[in-house]
């Protein structure tokens, strides 16, 4: 048996991942001079999908967490 909801957020915690590796690539391979010409480096952005990710991955762990307890509780009560 398997609740639709362990695999939705399986998936979810993957694609906050892939998300988080995206965002990590990013970030290794900014450069320290602007176009400008100054050392001014623009990293909210990668920053942003960062915080994205880690909520994301958060998120899709706590649906994780309950769909295993409801599937814990539905096989305590069949038997």
């Amino acid at each position: 048996m398997e609740i639709p909801a362990l695999s939705s957020a399986l998936e979810g915690m993957s694609r906050a991942e892939t998300q988080l590796n995206r965002a990590a690539n990013d970030i290794a391979r900014s450069t320290t001079v602007s176009p400008t010409g100054g050392d001014v480096l623009d990293l909210s952005a990668p920053m942003v999908s960062l915080l994205e990710s880690r909520n994301n991955f958060e998120a899709n762990t706590k649906v994780f967490k309950v769909a295993d307890e409801m599937q814990k509780s539905l096989l305590n009560v069949i038997g």
